[in-house]
């Protein structure tokens, strides 16, 4: 079943089903295809078509879906945009996917009756999505997703997940990103479940939101997971309504999921993927064993494989590359050939991350190349001193980036944030790495925040505290 049609083919089975809510609206089925038509000819009427783009620069809520589902009804695309971005960003953004129209506002659809809905525009090859990068190496890229890419991710999802049409999604992350879109959204809708948007994440409400709309499942990033394990200690919510919690943006410490699942009683899905993925490529199982440490098993219908630099495979146990071949894969960087010829290289994509996999076939993610520091020729990856940092009791949360040196070329600098109320001094910190790290591994500094930067998406801004790292040597 194509998206566009997703609408009509609910909205005649369970016309009063239970569809999306958000704060101050709740659609059924039919309400929900009715709206969908409506701003469908809202937009037909701006002179919106099949293969045109939409930018939907809408915070979450029904709103943003249900005008995503309008244009997909017209056979165009939609590319959405963090509303949160500056005039000349956005604008790029816009400028650069070719957008034919943008909705800045909820448009008002047009009264329509049961007789008079427009027929869905079905090509599976037809661009569904063009999702923009961070930017953290340049310029964001448009990553072309088309509906054939994301159908198997859905289809993907729900096997891993045992998605089905009991299933009630809470949706607290952005709306701008592939996972909000096709973890939280799609799929349970697909599946003949229902959403709720929860809108702007806030750690103290979150669990009141849990309680009143009874979700079966969230989709997380770390930060957030983070947030709720160091709410007080009197805050002691009912979650039985939640069968489990995804994972996914950046790699998860195994004490954070071993202490919200203790706390909370929710087991922790922790995945791997990029918008590149159409979201995930790895998944640990919901029922299965779940192995923190790891970003779980290859989903069904992916190879996922780790290589050497010269593209053979490594041996078991040895890191190397993570690339990834599914229908999931993307098409394409948006006008950019040379970076998808680097990217895709024998119709697998190269990720760009570091990771092994277990004695049990599990991925384990080691870094991003990029993030390497070359220490006196020595190869240090910032995500094994992060992991050591984690296990020490006063630590939340850290991140390693390398400084300049003119003697060793790079030496590591951390950044940590402490747990509330706990106390550690830099030097009692690099002693506790002593213990687990060589010591050309060590951090020459630890310097402490009261919370790392983080970009759009939630992950840790590494850029920003190179920025800031380069201005304190700098002054130094």
């Amino acid at each position: 079943m194509h998206f566009s049609e997703l609408p009509d083919v609910r909205a005649e089975r369970f016309p009063d089903g239970p569809c999306i809510a958000d704060d101050t609206s709740a659609l059924n089925n039919s309400q929900f295809l009715s709206r969908v038509d409506g701003t469908a000819r809202v937009l037909r009427d701006q002179g919106v078509g099949q293969g045109d783009v939409v930018a939907i620069v809408l915070p979450n809520g029904v709103d943003f879906v249900v005008t995503l589902f309008a244009a997909w009804r017209l056979g165009a695309a939609v590319t959405p945009v963090n509303p949160m971005l500056t005039a000349v960003e956005a604008d790029y953004q816009i400028r650069d996917s070719g957008a034919r129209a943008v909705v800045t506002d909820a448009l008002s659809p047009q009264e329509v009756s049961g007789d008079r809905l427009l027929t869905p525009v079905v090509n599976a090859d037809d661009v569904a999505l063009l999702i923009y990068t961070s930017g953290s190496t340049g310029r964001p890229k448009g990553v072309i997703l088309d509906h054939a890419n994301v159908m198997a991710m859905v289809a993907m999802m729900t096997e891993a997940c045992g998605t089905s049409a009991a299933d009630h999604s809470l949706l607290v992350l952005p709306l701008f990103h592939v996972n909000g879109i096709v973890v939280s959204v799609l799929t349970p809708l697909h599946a003949g479940g229902r959403v709720t948007v929860a809108g702007r994440f806030r750690p103290e409400t979150f669990f009141d939101t849990v309680e009143r709309a009874r979700p079966t499942f969230f989709s997380g990033v770390p930060a957030i997971f983070m947030m709720l394990t160091e709410l007080p200690e009197d805050v002691r919510p009912d979650c039985s309504s939640l069968r489990f919690a995804v994972c996914g943006a950046a790699p998860m410490p195994a004490r954070l999921i071993e202490r919200f699942e203790a706390r909370y009683g929710v087991p922790v899905v922790e995945g791997y993927g990029l918008s590149e993925t159409s979201c995930a490529a790895t998944v640990n199982p919901v029922d299965g064993r779940r192995k923190p440490g790891t970003v779980g098993l290859p989903l069904p219908g992916q190879e996922v494989a780790v290589v050497r630099p010269d593209g053979s495979p490594a041996a078991p146990g040895e890191a190397g590359e993570v690339v990834v071949s599914g229908p999931n894969v993307m098409r394409g960087y948006l006008g950019r050939p040379e970076d998808t010829a680097r990217t895709l290289v024998d119709g697998r994509l190269h990720t760009g991350d570091v990771g092994r996999f277990d004695e049990d076939g599990y991925l384990v993610l080691v870094d991003r190349i990029k993030d390497m520091i070359i220490r006196g020729g020595e190869n240090i990856y910032p995500k094994e001193i992060e992991s050591v940092l984690g296990t020490h009791p006063a630590v939340l949360e850290s991140a390693v980036v390398g400084a300049p040196d003119p003697r060793l070329g790079e030496v590591p600098v951390a950044y940590v944030v402490l747990r509330r109320g706990a106390a550690a001094t830099g030097e009692q910190l690099i002693d506790h790495c002593r213990t687990a790290l060589a010591r050309y591994k060590l951090p020459v500094e630890i310097v402490e925040l009261d919370a790392l930067p983080r970009n759009p998406v939630g992950k840790t801004d590494k850029p920003a505290l190179r920025v800031r790292l380069a201005g304190a040597v700098a002054a130094r």
